[in-house]
């Protein structure tokens, strides 16, 4: 069970993922060994799967990202999810309801770049058409 506390953990992961017990704790008004009891009851839990790699500077700045909607063929749905895995620049993939079955989060490092991600995902086997959105300012992220 979630509670408050862990609630107000999990935001001061998501903020900063490496901050250090000792610090946790303190942000919290708690002992080092509460605090890391509770990550490890979390993690042992699944409600921490893992933690996360966030790029910045030059790199994330001259990244270009995109949302790409994705219908595919429904025999061909595990292979093409299959394939989109092996996709480097594709950062997410998720199931959707509506016209469109997959959305993909694709990241690439130029608009070319970009550019040649959309037409493999295209060119897959069993996808049948795609509709893409390029992002042109990210207001927030958590």
């Amino acid at each position: 069970m979630i509670n408050q506390q862990d609630q107000k953990l999990l935001m001061l992961l998501r903020q900063d993922a490496r901050m250090s017990i000792s610090n946790l704790a303190r942000a919290m008004g708690m002992s080092r060994s509460t605090v890391q009891n509770r990550i490890a009851r979390l993690e042992a839990g699944g409600v921490i799967r893992g933690y996360s790699l966030e790029v910045g500077g030059e790199y994330s700045a001259n990244q270009v990202e995109a949302h790409v909607s994705i219908k595919v063929h429904q025999k061909l749905t595990a292979r093409t999810n299959s394939s989109l895995e092996q996709i480097g620049e594709v950062a997410q993939l998720y199931s959707v309801s509506g016209e469109y079955d997959l959305i993909a989060i694709v990241q690439a490092q130029s608009l070319e770049a970009l550019s040649a991600v959309l037409d493999q995902i295209g060119n897959l086997e069993g996808v049948e058409r795609t509709n893409s959105a390029v992002v042109l300012e990210v207001r927030f992220r958590r």
